[in-house]
């Protein structure tokens, strides 16, 4: 009986260990389809810059927006090229807005930071001239539609703040001083808390 029972055991446990190796490598395979459908999508952005530096603007287009409609996670560097592409297309409120996110999330320490601080400028004053003579741009892709990737660090200065933890307001008496109620004591964001400030849904926290 003893002997029943240690082969039922050690064919229970060879069963549990075969579905386990069976389950890692559908995790494996899932993890190699995953990293290959990115790296197709990379070189779309690879493509799209290329088309964009060669004044190919609205084929530059299509590309970025097939990239942001299939990848899980938006390059922090595509928030840069399809805001200075948005420029040239004279979509003004839209490369506003990619661009930002692109300052934000890289700093001065980001390759793009000087040409991205520029041409945030012009895509601000263009904007303020469209708005005068209320031209209106149709079809405006805006970044709060996606969720933007943070890079390593997995943390972005907060862009209410500026990183300060402090929020200054003006009133009629004067200026006013409150703790941020949105990033952490060192003036940060976690990627999530980020990508939920864009979209309008990070919670402020009561401080006491």
């Amino acid at each position: 009986m003893k002997h029943l029972l240690c082969i039922f055991f050690l064919s229970v446990l060879s069963l549990n260990l075969l579905a386990q190796t069976d389950s890692e490598k559908a995790n494996e395979y899932r993890t190699q389809q995953e990293a290959y459908r990115k790296g197709l999508l990379l070189q779309q952005l690879d493509s799209g810059k290329l088309l964009m530096e060669n004044g190919q603007y609205e084929a530059a287009d299509k590309k970025f927006k097939y990239v942001l409609d299939n990848i899980k996670s938006v390059p922090s560097d595509l928030t840069y090229f399809f805001g200075k592409n948005s420029l040239y297309l004279k979509k003004y409120k839209q490369s506003i807005d990619w661009l930002t996110k692109y300052i934000q999330l890289k700093g001065t320490a980001g390759q793009y930071y000087a040409d991205a601080t520029k041409s945030l400028q012009q895509a601000e004053s263009a904007y303020i001239e469209t708005r005068k003579t209320e031209t209106k741009q149709i079809g405006e892709v805006l970044s709060r539609n996606y969720d933007i990737d943070c890079g390593p660090g997995l943390k972005v200065v907060c862009p209410v703040c500026k990183g300060t933890t402090v929020v200054k307001k003006i009133g009629v008496f004067g200026e006013s001083f409150k703790t941020c109620t949105f990033c952490d004591k060192h003036g940060f964001l976690s990627c999530e808390d980020y990508n939920k400030l864009i979209r309008g849904e990070l919670q402020q926290e009561v401080k006491q």
